[in-house]
């Protein structure tokens, strides 16, 4: 009886590790008679890319440059007579505008009304004393052909008095000139505009002397200014530059970004014609008619002197090219394509022109392949891609 007690606690303790161990080996015998799993190969995926399709097209070409404007005229205003200031315009100030014979200042007249005067009375002596001299010529000759005597042969020019009147009438010919100068100096008291233009500098006033060539101001044209724009001579042969008065040149737009959105309208009106030795480049007048608004119904902003400005030439047109961003550019004049089985193909290409944001190139992407714009790193002719047209969403 004592020992079957004894036996049972045994028998609780070793049942159960038996029984672990009888699950552990019937697993471990499930778990070989399952097969292993297969590797399933992952499909390649290709490199993600932004690609665009590109198609040949005619393309106007712009040149872009930068210039300063200027008056198309300007010269220093300067009296040729001297004298006293008697009368001066209200607008003769820095920035005031004249019409073309516009009154600008006025000189006092009297020395020259008096000179008028004595250049008319030397004319009329001029002319009593010729036609005296006429009088005594026809007497002369009179009193000589009223001589009878053979061998009388002919009278000598001193005689007819025909010395004496030349004399006269050259007398009588400069006391004209000398009227007709006073008369024009007396016009020359008045100083008027010898253009519509602006008075950019003036130095006079009211009571002033002024001595013949003083310059009293300058005055810039209003119908027209310019811009001087130096550009590479690579540039001149998209342009058209007139060669005569009668020629039409490059449409050009005129900007100037710190006044907003203000735009201009020119045309390229010649070439100064010579390569700066410096630079190595070719400047053109650029013209722009009107720059004040000036009698305008509906003006628009002025295009003041001395403004920095940005232009855009119109040029001649290609045919038949491809515009690419300067970024799908890469060394040694490559682009990258992806071909019709989305495969990568580099090409080499030959640049026509290359402008502010693009470049342009011939006709020399196929119809099945698109432009790839994303930079890679060790890109390689035929590897996969995974193209994204710009404008689709990337899954």
């Amino acid at each position: 009886m004592s020992e079957t007690r004894k036996k049972r606690p045994v028998l609780k303790i070793i049942l159960p590790i038996l029984v672990i161990v009888a699950t552990v080996f019937a697993l471990k015998m499930l778990g070989q008679l399952k097969p292993a799993p297969q590797r399933l190969a992952s499909p390649e995926q290709g490199l993600l890319v932004d690609v665009a399709p590109i198609a040949a097209t005619p393309h106007k070409v712009t040149v872009f440059a930068t210039g300063t404007v200027s008056a198309g005229q300007q010269i220093n205003l300067t009296p040729q007579v001297s004298g006293k200031i008697s009368w001066i315009s209200q607008r003769l100030v820095a920035g005031g505008i004249f019409w073309k014979g516009d009154l600008l200042l006025k000189i006092e007249t009297r020395d020259y009304e008096l000179a008028i005067e004595q250049a008319r009375a030397q004319v009329a002596q001029a002319e009593v004393a010729l036609a005296t001299e006429q009088e005594q010529a026809r007497v002369a000759q009179d009193e000589w052909d009223a001589i009878q005597f053979p061998g009388k042969g002919d009278p000598g020019p001193l005689v007819t008095h025909r010395l004496q009147l030349r004399q006269q009438e050259a007398v009588l010919a400069a006391a004209q000139a000398t009227l007709h100068k006073a008369e024009l100096n007396l016009q020359r008291t008045e100083i008027r505009a010898p253009f519509n233009g602006r008075i950019r500098e003036e130095q006079v006033d009211i009571g002033q002397y002024l001595n013949t060539g003083t310059t009293i101001a300058i005055f810039a044209g209003t119908d027209v200014a310019e811009i001087h724009v130096p550009l590479p001579i690579a540039e001149l042969r998209w342009l058209t530059i007139p060669r005569s008065n009668d020629d039409t040149g490059s449409q050009v737009v005129i900007k100037a970004p710190q006044l907003g959105n203000a735009v201009w309208h020119g045309e390229i009106s010649r070439s100064l014609g010579e390569i700066d030795p410096t630079s190595r480049m070719a400047t053109l007048v650029v013209s722009v008619k009107n720059p004040y608004q000036l009698n305008v119904s509906n003006p628009g902003p002025v295009l003041p002197l001395g403004l920095f400005v940005e232009l855009e030439l119109a040029g001649s047109v290609l045919e038949d090219v491809m515009l690419i961003p300067r970024s799908a550019l890469h060394t040694g004049n490559i682009i990258w394509l992806a071909d019709s089985n989305n495969r990568l193909l580099t090409r080499q290409v030959d640049i026509l022109r290359r402008e502010k944001d693009q470049i342009i190139i011939g006709n020399v992407i196929a119809a099945d392949e698109r432009l790839i714009l994303t930079t890679l790193s060790g890109a390689a002719d035929g590897a996969l891609l995974r193209p994204v047209e710009i404008g689709e969403n990337a899954q």
